[in-house]
């Protein structure tokens, strides 16, 4: 059995559970593409790990749209993402650059084009996003029922 602590609320967690990223450490996958752990308790640690890498709004979108429509220009990656500004879709890819989740590769300087695709770990999320996709078609309701 794992050694374990108590938090100042009375809550159990997983000492050896706890790595470098709470101490200013990289979500950055290793070199084996593993993720550091560093969460309390071992029961939900892989999905606020999970939650840490897609948990932002926009973040899921821009990888479903990447698993769908491939490598994409940011032109054409906004135009797929209905509803986000330049600037926050900008920030969303640097996110998820720097989380190992998506490359950006230069295609041409002048002008300056980039291309960005999702890696090996990005595209490991497909049955994530997949699952996501799925219960929301099942959750969705039309915005003119007017059931309330």
């Amino acid at each position: 059995m794992a050694p374990t602590e108590t938090d100042d609320g009375g809550n159990s967690y997983d000492s050896a559970c706890v790595t470098t990223c709470m101490a200013g450490g990289s979500e950055r996958p290793d070199a084996a593409g593993q993720l550091e752990v560093w969460c309390a308790g071992e029961e939900w640690c892989p999905v606020t790990t999970t939650s840490s890498l897609i948990g932002k709004k926009w973040h899921p979108v821009i990888v479903h749209r990447l698993l769908d429509h491939g490598p994409s220009g940011f032109n054409e990656l906004e135009r797929h993402v209905d509803g986000i500004s330049s600037k926050v879709l900008s920030e969303s890819l640097d996110d998820l650059e720097a989380k190992g989740l998506v490359d950006r590769r230069l295609v041409s300087e002048q002008p300056v084009r980039v291309q960005y695709s999702l890696t090996d770990l990005g595209a490991s999320l497909r049955p994530v996003i997949e699952a996501m996709a799925e219960w929301g078609t099942e959750h969705l309701t039309d915005p003119t029922d007017d059931d309330a």
